[in-house]
């Protein structure tokens, strides 16, 4: 049995991207760049104004007051063609193209008005108030590195540098798996009165959504080894990476391991030494990689969120460490001594502080949904009083 950290350790070294695509930037948020964006015009795209104002030259400025022409009006997109002369200047706005002869703003705060007269009485300061053209980037300039994801900022910057498509890295296609005798879709265990819903592979699936992975088989099979061996060869057909929920232990209905032996399964972990999640295993069959999660809802999902996360954001270009990134806050609630296993708490974030869940038990379903965040308790550690600081990963 590993540890946590070398459990991610082994992920991280089996996990690949797996390709790329080309797609349009307004389709791309969320995505990992697989490429750089490189600026295709410069930014600014000439000297503009920072400001509302007038246009003039600062040689016009040597004494005051002093009185300009108003010869013209350059606004964004379309500027002025004229030029600003001696004792001239020009109206205008932020995001104008300073005209010809002009070097620098005076911003409208500081000027009277009198019909094409534009007085000035005062030293308007030594702020120019123009964004000199490249200031941002220059046409040929790297703007995002690859690997980058495109996040709101990014994605601002790489419309900023005129991209129209970028090159992404792939969605990894998944595929889920439950097994069970006792699971029913939920809506029909109401029919029979041993039938439990099959809860985990629905939340299994919306957290691979969650993280970009592409769902394109879920299915659910009894504890069949025929069977499971036929999903099992579906799966690895469908999917890049397999997710199997339930058959985790070694009882003698567990197939979860079992089902992939015909397809060469090479195990490269089989417990984890954690708490919800021991019986979680990592391996390749087929060409794919395969992983295994325990069958109960709360043990499902905790272990998908530790597991399953960093697994996907690999396999997307991202680190590992992108989807296991731990916050310090203050505990609301006492912690007891933690044994051989290294524990990850239910519990729910307010205000920087972090109280457990009620009920922490594995089969939970309730008390999951009361919790968004996993408190992070180091094997052999010794109780843990309110107010101290601890680790946690939101949900």
């Amino acid at each position: 049995m590993i540890s946590f950290d070398e459990a991610i350790d082994i992920l991280r070294s089996a996990a690949r991207p797996v390709g790329t695509e080309t797609v349009s930037l307004c389709d791309a948020a969320g995505r990992v760049l697989a490429a750089p964006v490189i600026a295709a015009i410069d930014s600014p795209r000439a000297d503009v104004s920072a400001m509302d104002g007038y246009a003039v030259r600062s040689a016009d400025l040597a004494e005051f007051p002093t009185s300009l022409k108003l010869k013209g009006e350059s606004v964004p997109g379309t500027g002025w063609p004229g030029a600003v002369e001696a004792g001239t200047c020009a109206r205008i706005f932020t995001g104008a193209p300073i005209p010809r002869g002009a070097d620098r703003i005076v911003i409208q705060e500081r000027v009277r008005r009198d019909g094409d007269l534009v007085i000035i009485d005062a030293d308007p300061g030594p702020a120019r108030w123009v964004r000199p053209m490249g200031k941002d980037f220059h046409a040929g300039d790297e703007v995002l590195f690859a690997g980058r994801l495109l996040d709101p900022a990014a994605m601002v910057a790489a419309a900023g540098a005129d991209a129209a498509k970028v090159q992404i890295f792939a969605q990894p296609r998944v595929a889920l798996i439950s097994t069970g005798d006792e699971l029913a879709d939920p809506g029909q265990a109401r029919s029979s009165a041993l039938a439990v819903p099959d809860s985990a592979s629905l939340g299994v699936a919306a957290l691979a959504k969650n993280w970009d992975g592409r769902v394109v088989m879920r299915v659910r099979k009894a504890d069949d080894l025929e069977a499971l061996q036929a999903a099992a060869a579906a799966g690895i057909e469908a999917a890049d990476v397999v997710i199997v929920i339930g058959g985790a232990s070694v009882g003698d209905r567990d197939f979860g391991k079992a089902m992939f032996e015909l397809l060469g399964l090479e195990l490269l972990f089989s417990k984890v030494s954690i708490r919800p999640g021991k019986p979680a295993w990592f391996g390749r069959a087929g060409g794919k990689l395969v992983l295994g999660l325990p069958g109960n809802p709360t043990s499902a999902l905790v272990t998908a969120r530790l597991l399953l996360v960093p697994l996907l954001a690999a396999m997307q270009g991202r680190a590992v460490e992108a989807a296991l990134d731990w916050e310090p806050a203050l505990l609301a609630t006492p912690l007891s001594e933690c044994d051989q296993r290294e524990t990850f708490h239910r519990a729910g974030l307010a205000d920087g502080q972090v109280s457990l869940v009620d009920f922490q038990e594995s089969h939970a379903q309730k008390a999951l949904a009361q919790a968004d965040v996993l408190v992070r308790q180091a094997a052999h550690s010794p109780p843990v009083a309110v107010g101290a600081t601890v680790q946690l990963l939101r949900l």
